[in-house]
This record gives structure tokens, C-alpha cells and sequence, in this order.
């Protein structure tokens, strides 16, 4: 029986986290053939090995986004490795959870070359590619940080703000390519920089009991909510769908 995402090749970055290393495990379900993309090598072997050990396609590859040389080397072995590209998931992160004037410009630069930077990286390695062979998906992880603003988040915020205008341009400039991209805006979600936040907002009991009472849906987000949202942008289903946002936060925020 065929599967959503046979004969399709994509790569996620990020993905030995949780969201990441969920996203790859769906995708790799669902037949694909999964390159998981992470500076931690090791966590990124440990994702694609679950999927081999589950009889999926997958391979760890290293991948530093704000490094363009490595971002290269690393679609190319895995375009020789596991075919053309045809997905791009956006998904590497990071934050500093401080008010801005307690932030110092060197955080800044890292802040942008991973959470903005990077993401333009893969997207210029992969698009030509893409354009070549007229047809591709894109799908990039901003935050409800950028939709609404996020005390503590300032310069994260920005970064993922400046993602969701991008990915708006991006899908514009190649509609003519077969090509469509859209975004995904996870809210809080259990997952390692989320275990940071709480650490940095020095009260985390307090921070994930304002965080419960203030989303709707009564919880915290877990890293398996994500997929389906993802996965949908990816997917045939929404081959007209393009330059959109999706929020995926139990309701903590709300856009029309």
C-alpha cells in the first residue's frame, strides 16, 4: 500500500531534538526517505537509527546552518545519499530567555545566525534544485513569538518575525517554480528550550502553571502535536496552499 511520501526525500533540520526528531519520525512513517540535519551528530544518529531500527529510510548527517561551507557539503551528501530534495523543514533553533537591555550584542549575532540566518542558508543551498525540477515544499518552524511577542524573547522574536516575512517573499518568488512554503508557529512545547525557559524565568512551577491556565486547551504542547501541521504544508493536500502561517499553541493565541 502506498504512503503519503513515498519516493520523496526531506530534510529536517534540528532533527535530533524534540520536535525535529518527532517530525523525522513521522515523515519517515509516512515513507519518506528522512535526512536528519543537527550540530549534535550524535543526537541526530540516534533519531535516524530509531527509524532504521522501525524498518524506515533515514540518515544523520551534520550540519552547522550558520555555516554556509557545512550547509552545502550537507545537502550534497545527502542528495547523493538518498536522492533530490523535495522537502525542507526548517526547524533548528535557539534562544536566550532575558529581558532585552539585560541581552549583549554577541547574543544577538548568535540568536540571528541560527534562528534567521540559518534558515537562509538551507533555503538558497535547496531552491535551485527545487526550481530546476519545478516542484518542492517548504516548510519553516517560526514561533508564536513572532505573531504576538514573547517577554523575555526579544531578539528571538525578531528573528522568527523576520522568518514569516521571508517565508511570505519566498513563496511569491517561486509559485511560478511549483514550489510552496509555509510556516509553522509552534506556542510553548515540551521540549529542551522550553526546560530552558522555565530555568531562566527562575520560578518554573509558577511559569508552567500561568503557561496551563492560559491556554485554552488546557496543556502544554508536547513535540507529536507538531507533525501533522507540518507534514499537512508538505503534503499533496496542500499543493494550493502557499505564503501561510499556522499557529500550533492549544489556543494561547488566536489570528485571523
Amino acid at each position: 500500500m502506498s504512503k503519503r511520501f513515498d519516493n520523496h526525500t526531506v530534510i529536517v533540520t534540528g532533527g535530533g531534538g524534540g520536535i525535529g526528531g518527532a517530525t523525522c519520525r513521522r515523515f519517515a512513517g509516512e515513507g519518506a526517505a528522512v535526512a536528519v540535519f543537527d550540530l549534535n551528530l550524535d543526537a541526530a544518529e540516534k533519531v535516524a537509527a530509531g527509524i532504521r531500527a522501525e524498518g524506515g529510510r533515514a540518515q544523520a548527517f551534520h550540519c552547522d546552518i550558520t555555516d554556509r561551507a557545512s550547509v552545502d557539503a550537507a545537502v550534497i551528501a545527502a542528495e547523493k545519499d538518498l536522492g533530490p530534495i523535495d522537502v525542507l523543514v526548517n526547524n533548528a533553533g535557539w534562544d536566550v530567555f532575558k529581558p532585552f537591555t539585560k541581552t549583549e550584542p554577541a547574543q544577538w549575532d548568535k540568536l540571528i545566525a541560527i534562528n534567521l540566518t540559518g534558515a537562509l542558508h538551507m533555503h538558497h543551498a535547496v531552491l535551485p534544485g527545487m526550481a530546476a525540477r519545478k516542484k518542492g515544499r517548504i516548510v519553516n518552524i517560526a514561533s508564536d513569538a513572532a505573531r504576538v511577542g514573547s517577554s523575555g524573547e526579544a531578539v528571538y522574536a525578531a528573528c522568527k518575525g523576520g522568518l514569516v516575512a521571508f517565508s511570505k517573499t519566498i513563496a511569491r518568488e517561486h509559485a511560478r517554480h511549483g514550489i510552496t512554503v509555509n510556516v509553522v508557529c509552534p506556542g510553548p512545547t515540551d521540549t529542551a528550550l522550553f526546560a530552558d525557559y522555565k530555568e531562566g524565568a527562575g520560578n518554573p512551577e509558577k511559569l508552567m502553571e500561568a503557561f496551563t491556565r492560559s491556554i485554552p486547551l488546557g496543556r502544554i504542547g508536547q513535540p507529536d502535536d507538531l507533525p501533522g501541521a507540518i507534514l499537512f504544508f508538505a503534503s499533496s493536500d496542500a499543493a494550493f496552499v502557499t505564503g501561510q502561517v499556522l499557529s500550533v499553541s492549544g489556543g494561547l493565541t488566536m489570528n485571523g
